[in-house]
């Protein structure tokens, strides 16, 4: 049991990467569209490349969205809406009307029988305004000519024009009146009939909308039918719109049929495998080309997110909307990698996980040529992201990559470049919008999340006007001057040899700030010919000089320096000996112990931590140069790294001898300027 234990205890980070791998295949198949995949790929005015297909089922044509749509959309328009005659307003204002009239029309002003024809034009104005029904004017469509009136449970047609409303009321009082010979009275009508008057017609919005659903519900969303063994298309022939949507009904009918209940394990283990296969692929290229990335399983977890996160969003995209997958800014994926790690793990990471989602996205090859394109072009244009001048033209470059490369699918498909779709075309556009937006602000998540740094970060730490450095500054300003010369040498041998220069000027920065502990007992803070070590033993010396790494480390980690940047401070000097103390211990004792007088390491594991180790030990050394020339300063530098590779301090650096002489030929001539070397003239 308990070797059992020490077995797990000592293989955790390779058991942790299998169940981040398994984990991963699982949320990637189980967010996939629950759907089998037609065995045919097809595009409109390309031929058919298969054998010829005959119908393997009876099945229906289904209609277009888009004529579907157009039926819908006919439908309403021409959909007559329902209004329903409420018979107690007519009824109400009869009476009305009865109240109103002698009020008017007076007895004492009108006789008898003028009363009574005045009252029989009255009513015979009532009767026109309520024969068909009296609305206020507002409430009937302006889209509609024609309107039901329910009255008495059976509905009426009727021509809105025909309708009297009560904003014509002065119309229809005059035409009775002059028929009648009663013109003279027009005023006193309009002033009675404006006072009791009411619309007795409303919209009936319940009835009207359970007409339209119900004529909505007889479209038909086929177009005939076709039956087994039936010749749907044969070799070689072109695949017009016709055929188009019969081969559309096919394959939607065959993934419906195909998912059922007896395929759902079989399709399942499909998916498995393949996304298996793809995972497995990245798994074995970290592992082979980047094993410090392997090794470390912060840097593998946030690999595989990110994966993850553009498979979920995608698949989600699906579900809403396919139309609009080419929304998803997929180029963020490579862009964020090269920014934490290096452009080959990028485009191998993208590629693949553009193959995951080349399986549920319509138009597969389409797709997947439009993003790998696009995720190259990503990684040959993005450089020094901080710089935001750089971010918006490699995006503008992405974005056109995309337009040019739809359009030549659509001439392609179509043989022209008419009926382009726009939204499509608007959509690359909102996918560089997007990724303008959202890279910046991602790249700070994921340095706080998983304590990655970028060039942003980087170009904020070698701020010399920052806290730490300020008080390196203040503390042991001749580490601080030291660690500038050093920066600035490093940076040069970086960019020659085509290293991180940023990191490397960062990390020189700020790989002495342990001298701080202990100022004065370095030789560049010393301001008197009073030295510290002179009181001390060689042993005590020793442990000065080399605890500096130690309690550069600490300080590093109080101030949550990144550790790419305290990579630096641990091997800038290697497992080097502390020669001058170790000599002078060996001058005393006689006996000495190596150890003590040894860096404890690790060795510079990287290009860039082995260019701070020569240039360090190259500027420090150079402070006893005396009347230097450019035989002295060649013959300096070659000495200095030509000792430390004797020492094998770089075997763990990924550096050829071709960059090392590179890096020396540019540090004899950043020294030549330093010192202003010029040749000397004949008097």
């Amino acid at each position: 049991m308990r070797k059992s234990l020490d077995n797990i205890y000592k293989n955790q980070s390779h058991i942790y990467k299998y169940g981040l791998y398994i984990v991963s295949i699982c949320f990637i198949v189980f967010f996939f569209p629950k759907g089998g995949k037609f065995k045919y790929e097809y595009k409109k005015g390309k031929p058919w490349q298969f054998e010829n297909l005959y119908a393997p089922f009876d099945f229906s044509v289904n209609k277009t969205d888009s004529e579907i749509a157009l039926e819908k959309k006919n439908i309403v328009e021409s959909q007559i809406p329902y209004y329903r005659a409420r018979k107690a307003i007519e009824k109400s204002v009869s009476k009305e009307y009865v109240n109103n009239f002698l009020t008017i029309f007076d007895k004492e002003t009108y006789s008898r029988e003028q009363r009574i024809t005045l009252d029989e034009a009255g009513r015979e104005i009532l009767k026109v305004l309520y024969s068909k029904g009296l609305s206020s004017g507002e409430d009937i469509k302006e889209t509609s000519s024609l309107i039901y009136i329910v009255k008495n449970n059976s509905a009426q047609q009727v021509e809105v024009v025909d309708l009297p409303n009560v904003p014509h009321l002065n119309k229809y009082i005059s035409e009775i009146l002059s028929q009648k010979g009663l013109s003279n009275f027009e005023s006193f009508y309009n002033t009675l009939f404006k006072k009791i008057v009411k619309p007795n017609i409303f919209y009936n919005k319940e009835l009207s909308d359970k007409s339209l659903e119900d004529a909505l519900s007889k479209i038909s969303y086929t177009r005939g039918a076709i039956e087994e063994g039936d010749v749907i298309i044969t070799k070689g022939e072109v695949v017009k719109a016709d055929k188009i949507k019969v081969l559309d009904s096919l394959k939607a009918q065959y993934e419906s049929e195909l998912w059922s209940e007896y395929n759902f394990y079989y399709i399942i283990i499909g998916y498995t495998v393949l996304v298996a296969l793809v995972l497995m692929m990245l798994l074995l290229f970290i592992r082979k080309y980047r094993s410090s990335i392997f090794e470390n399983n912060t840097k593998v977890t946030f690999i595989f997110f990110n994966i993850l996160l553009f498979v979920f969003v995608t698949t989600l995209m699906l579900q809403y909307e396919e139309a609009y997958v080419f929304v998803i800014p997929l180029c963020i994926l490579p862009l964020i990698l090269k920014t934490f790690f290096d452009s080959r793990l990028a485009l191998i990471v993208h590629v693949l996980t553009v193959l995951l989602l080349g399986f549920i996205v319509p138009n597969s090859f389409e797709y997947i040529f439009l993003q790998i394109i696009a995720g190259v072009v990503t990684i040959l244009t993005i450089s020094e992201l901080y710089k935001r001048a750089n971010l918006f033209i490699s995006i503008g470059q992405i974005t056109f990559i995309y337009i040019i490369g739809y359009l030549a699918f659509h001439v392609i498909h179509e043989g022209n470049l008419n009926n382009l779709d726009w939204i499509t075309l608007s959509l690359f556009l909102l996918n560089g919008m997007i990724t303008t937006v959202f890279v910046q602000p991602l790249i700070y998540i994921y340095e706080k999340v998983f304590g990655l740094v970028s060039d942003v970060s980087l170009l904020e730490l070698s701020d010399t006007n920052s806290k730490l450095l300020k008080e390196l500054s203040n503390k042991a300003p001749g580490t601080f001057h030291h660690s500038l010369q050093v920066s600035n040498l490093a940076e040069a041998a970086a960019n020659e040899i085509g290293a991180n220069a940023m990191l490397v000027r960062v990390g020189a920065l700020y790989h002495d700030i342990g001298k701080m502990a202990n100022p004065t007992f370095f030789t560049e803070n010393q301001v008197t010919n009073a030295n510290p070590h002179d009181e001390l033993e060689p042993k005590d010396s020793a442990k000065i000089i080399i605890d500096h790494v130690i309690n550069g480390i600490e300080i590093a980690r109080k101030n949550k320096l990144p550790d790419r940047v305290i990579d630096f401070i641990r091997s800038h000097h290697g497992v080097t000996l502390v020669y001058y103390f170790y000599k002078k211990h060996l001058d005393l004792h006689g006996e000495v112990d190596e150890k003590d007088f040894r860096y404890p390491g690790p060795l510079p594991f990287s290009k860039e931590t082995a260019i701070l180790m020569m240039a360090d030990s190259v500027e420090a050394a150079s402070k006893s140069l005396k009347n230097p020339t450019y035989v002295i300063i060649d013959e300096f530098v070659d000495k200095i790294i030509a000792g430390q590779v004797n020492a094998n301090q770089f075997l763990n650096a990924n550096i050829t001898f071709k960059e090392i002489e590179i890096i020396k030929k540019v540090m004899k001539q950043k020294l030549r300027n330093i010192y202003h070397l010029r040749v000397e003239y004949p008097e």
